[in-house]
């Protein structure tokens, strides 16, 4: 063997090495879950420096930059994978969804086309068409595999912007927006703020909103909605619905307010970043009742599939006006054209192949699984609402899905037992502003989360809430 191939040899070696121990790690972290503090050991400032200093002049070797790395964050991370982490919607990760993630990283394909990437095209393909047929979505409809809720929103009003403004007649990809005819953008009190960006990034601006109001657990009141689209003037309107409440869970009443909309000419975009999931589920389906009748919709992997960060869909029912607002070409892009999909859904040429997590978290759960998760998920929220109001605290909001709203009477002593509960460690959650009023918030979105994990945080938090009050 000559020197260059046992060196080339000798790098392999090393690689894989390499691999198996970053591997290793990540496993040990995923097994301590259960039992670690929720919260992260150590603060911001002690992580700054444990991450900062000088750039070394020298090469590190790989071995001992992985080593650095893990004892810099270790210390930093926080319990969001496990089963008491109950703020922002945030999931867990599936197994074979966080291998084939693993995987994504090592195979390092660019899921721009099928010519650069067909592995990972094909993958967004078949799981698209699984996901679709999931969420009770036309099976026509493109989807764009993005990062997350605020992406996908963004994608989704990009494409109802094209087409409302093309039924206008007017070319906004070519004549852009100064002198278009005037857009509306319909929303609900209770939409979720991500919205509000998208229309400042696609530059609509939030002057064109306007807003509906909603019933007491947080839906849309149609009965307003059909006052506010009736006093538009036959100015183009996008009409942005809601599958789970941020903070409530609550859904619109979508078949009667797009039928509505439609009545008027509008487009429809429903933000179902965790509730459209409901969707997948016998015993939550009519909560999202006539989804399949939107224009768009944005939904999350990382949520409630319990895919890694970051994961997201933008779905639309005209592939055409979709690929029309998002793609682009050039003469170096080889296979640019020859079929849509990929990066033509979404605003990033440099794509991760996110479809392989994605897929291998569906063909792990099937349909059946996917339906148990939300099920589950819904049955444990309610059981945390029961065990709050046995413990003698108010539950604000009517638990339809996974969310549940607590109160502890006076606002300042609501943050101060959110604080104590964060600093406590059995588990983590977060406080919010709904109605005028501070409120504990817990979402309950990961597939290791068992009735223990809600008991013990029950007792937790009624121990510490005891203790302020």
């Amino acid at each position: 063997m000559n020197q260059r191939s046992d060196e080339s040899h000798r790098d392999r070696s090393d690689l894989r090495a390499l691999l198996v121990r970053a591997a290793e790690h990540a496993a040990a972290f995923h097994a301590s879950l259960p039992d670690r503090p929720v919260r992260p050991q150590a603060d911001l400032d002690t992580l700054r420096k444990a991450f900062g200093g000088p750039l070394p002049s020298d090469p590190t070797p790989p071995d001992e930059v992985l080593a650095a790395l893990v004892a810099a964050a270790e210390p930093g991370l926080m319990g969001s994978p496990g089963p008491r982490f109950f703020g922002f919607v945030v999931g867990g990760t599936l197994p074979a969804a966080m291998a084939a993630d693993m995987l994504a990283v090592g195979w390092d394909q660019n899921a721009f086309n099928a010519a650069l990437g067909p592995a990972g095209i094909a993958a967004e393909e078949a799981a698209g068409a699984w996901l679709k047929e999931l969420l009770t979505l036309p099976a026509s409809a493109s989807v764009g595999f993005v990062t997350g809720a605020q992406a996908a929103n963004t994608v989704g009003l990009v494409t109802a912007r094209h087409h409302v403004l093309a039924q206008a007649g007017w070319d906004v990809e070519r004549r852009g927006l100064g002198g278009a005819p005037e857009i509306r953008v319909v929303v609900g009190e209770e939409r979720h703020a991500t919205i509000d960006r998208s229309v400042r990034l696609i530059g609509i601006g939030t002057d064109a909103v306007t807003t509906v109001r909603t019933d007491r657990n947080g839906a849309i009141d149609v009965a307003d909605l059909e006052r506010v689209l009736a006093s538009g003037g036959g100015r183009p309107s996008i009409v942005c619905l809601q599958a789970g409440n941020v903070n409530t869970g609550a859904c619109d009443d979508l078949r009667a307010a797009i039928r509505l909309t439609h009545r008027h000419g509008g487009w429809v975009h429903v933000d179902g970043a965790f509730g459209l999931w409901a969707a997948a589920s016998p015993a939550k389906r009519h909560l999202v009742a006539g989804i399949e009748l939107a224009d768009s919709w944005a939904c999350d992997a990382h949520k409630w599939l319990n895919v890694p960060y970051d994961s997201a869909f933008a779905i639309t029912s005209r592939p055409d006006a979709h690929a029309a607002a998002m793609s682009y070409s050039a003469p170096y892009l080889t296979g640019a054209g020859a079929t849509v999909g990929g990066a033509d859904y979404t605003a990033e040429s440099s794509r991760r192949s996110r479809g392989f997590a994605v897929w291998a978290a569906l063909r792990e759960l099937g349909r059946d699984g996917v339906a148990g998760l939300v099920e589950r998920c819904c049955a444990l929220a309610e059981r945390f609402a029961d065990g709050m109001r046995a413990a003698g605290f108010e539950v604000v909001n009517d638990v339809v899905l996974n969310q549940v709203l607590v109160g502890f009477g006076d606002d300042t002593r609501t943050d101060e037992i959110v604080a104590a509960v964060q600093r406590d460690g059995t588990c983590w959650l977060g406080a919010t502003s709904w109605r005028g009023r501070r409120l504990m918030r817990i979402s309950v979105s990961n597939h290791l989360t068992t009735e223990a994990d809600v008991d013990r945080s029950v007792a937790a938090i009624t121990r510490i809430a005891r203790s302020v009050l």
